[in-house]
């Protein structure tokens, strides 16, 4: 697993809940909707990262440095959605988005949401 990307990592350590972006869940029958989950972080750029991603910026293309931090905030703010969902013992999530705000230069709200829901086993 140490050579997965951190992404996939996360999403195995909650591998009996299964997420979909859809509204239902293939193969599955939803018996039980248990409500909204969410998971919600707030990044800010470091300002070695700032620094080099507004450098780089001039010269345009990809901003690794950045790509870095959105990453990061997407992986939390979903791992934190999925320990709501476990709490709840929800067995998927359905309708799974993700929503940015910044609030001010460098610092953004990353959400992940979706309903948590039980499955006819």
């Amino acid at each position: 697993m140490s050579d997965l990307p951190s992404y996939r990592k996360a999403a195995l350590r909650h591998a009996t809940i299964i997420v979909t972006t859809t509204n239902d869940c293939a193969g599955h029958d939803v018996i039980e909707y248990l409500g909204i989950v969410r998971g919600i972080v707030v990044r800010a750029t470091s300002i070695g990262q700032g620094f080099v991603g507004a450098f780089k910026s001039l010269a345009g293309g990809n901003i690794e440095e950045y790509v870095e931090v959105c990453e990061a905030a997407r992986r939390d703010a979903f791992r934190a959605m999925m320990e709501q969902a476990e709490a709840i013992g929800a067995h998927a999530v359905v309708g799974m988005r993700y929503d940015a705000t910044e609030f001010s230069q460098g610092v953004t709200e990353v959400l992940a949401y979706g309903t948590a829901v039980r499955l006819a086993r």
